[in-house]
């Protein structure tokens, strides 16, 4: 478990669920998940599939205290009012009284409304209706701009964060200031055919989804991968029986190519 910087407790792996139908597909990937070990469940009001897990959870019975439950509020229903309202609307959706985390989902250009949407989240926060807050996509700029306004600094700051595409500023900040890095993404969107990194998994008997998951966690940085496959969620939360050493973590590091696969925090808007 990784700690927040409010003392909550967070698993150093999730399940996200982007792109997951409701129904058999949800409510069998979130047994498996939880049989597994997953304890963390991402999900997104962008996503349109709250109720589908929300129903999984119901399904599989598994005990609300037992899981850390993150949602995010959509671009649409940012501002102050509508974040507030959105929020209990999630919550109808995932049939709970609580989240263990809503953030932000993308900044946009709008500081004005940035800041409407982030007051909102300290609101439900010290309301005591979720037990942590966060962003998502923030660049350091975005960042240093919203501690420098807020009452309630963020937990987290979920982000694209694969040897990649990563950004070693960005994660000094958040270190520094500790902001608990998730990476959303970290199997490269499912694109595993890169040479490199299959032979260095190779090296260590493992698969490229897994080293790319050790990478991250051995970065203190909590990665989220989406499967559906029985097989492949086993793979992906074992992982705690390897290190990558020195010199792989540096030549992975060094595969930076700033390409994103989503759209640049610092020029979207909506």
């Amino acid at each position: 478990m990784f700690r927040l910087n409010n003392g909550v407790e967070i698993p150093e792996m999730g399940l996200g669920v982007y792109k997951m139908n409701a129904g058999k597909e949800m409510d069998d990937a979130v047994r498996y998940a939880y049989e597994q070990g997953y304890r963390l469940f991402d999900t997104a009001q962008m996503y349109k599939n709250e109720s589908g897990l929300g129903e999984a959870l119901e399904k599989n019975r598994i005990p609300r205290q037992d899981i850390f439950l993150i949602s995010k509020v959509d671009n649409c229903n940012q501002g102050y009012g509508r974040t507030i309202e959105s929020f209990g609307e999630s919550l109808e959706r995932l049939k709970t009284d609580y989240l263990d985390s809503f953030l932000v989902h993308w900044p946009g250009q709008n500081r004005e409304r940035m800041l409407d949407t982030w007051k909102a989240m300290e609101k439900l926060y010290t309301d005591g209706k979720v037990r942590s807050i966060g962003v998502c996509n923030f660049e350091v700029c975005q960042l240093e701009y919203l501690l420098a306004n807020c009452k309630v600094r963020p937990m987290i700051d979920q982000i694209e964060h694969t040897p990649f595409m990563h950004d070693e500023k960005l994660l000094g900040f958040c270190r520094e200031n500790e902001i608990q890095v998730m990476a959303w993404g970290p199997l490269l969107r499912g694109n595993l055919d890169e040479d490199e990194i299959g032979r260095m998994a190779a090296g260590y008997n493992k698969t490229s989804a897994q080293l790319l998951l050790r990478w991250n966690v051995q970065q203190g940085i909590i990665p989220i991968p989406k499967s559906k496959n029985k097989e492949r969620l086993l793979q992906n939360i074992s992982i705690s029986d390897f290190e990558i050493t020195e010199e792989d973590m540096k030549r992975m590091n060094a595969m930076n190519q700033n390409k994103r696969t989503s759209y640049d925090p610092m020029v979207f808007d909506f």
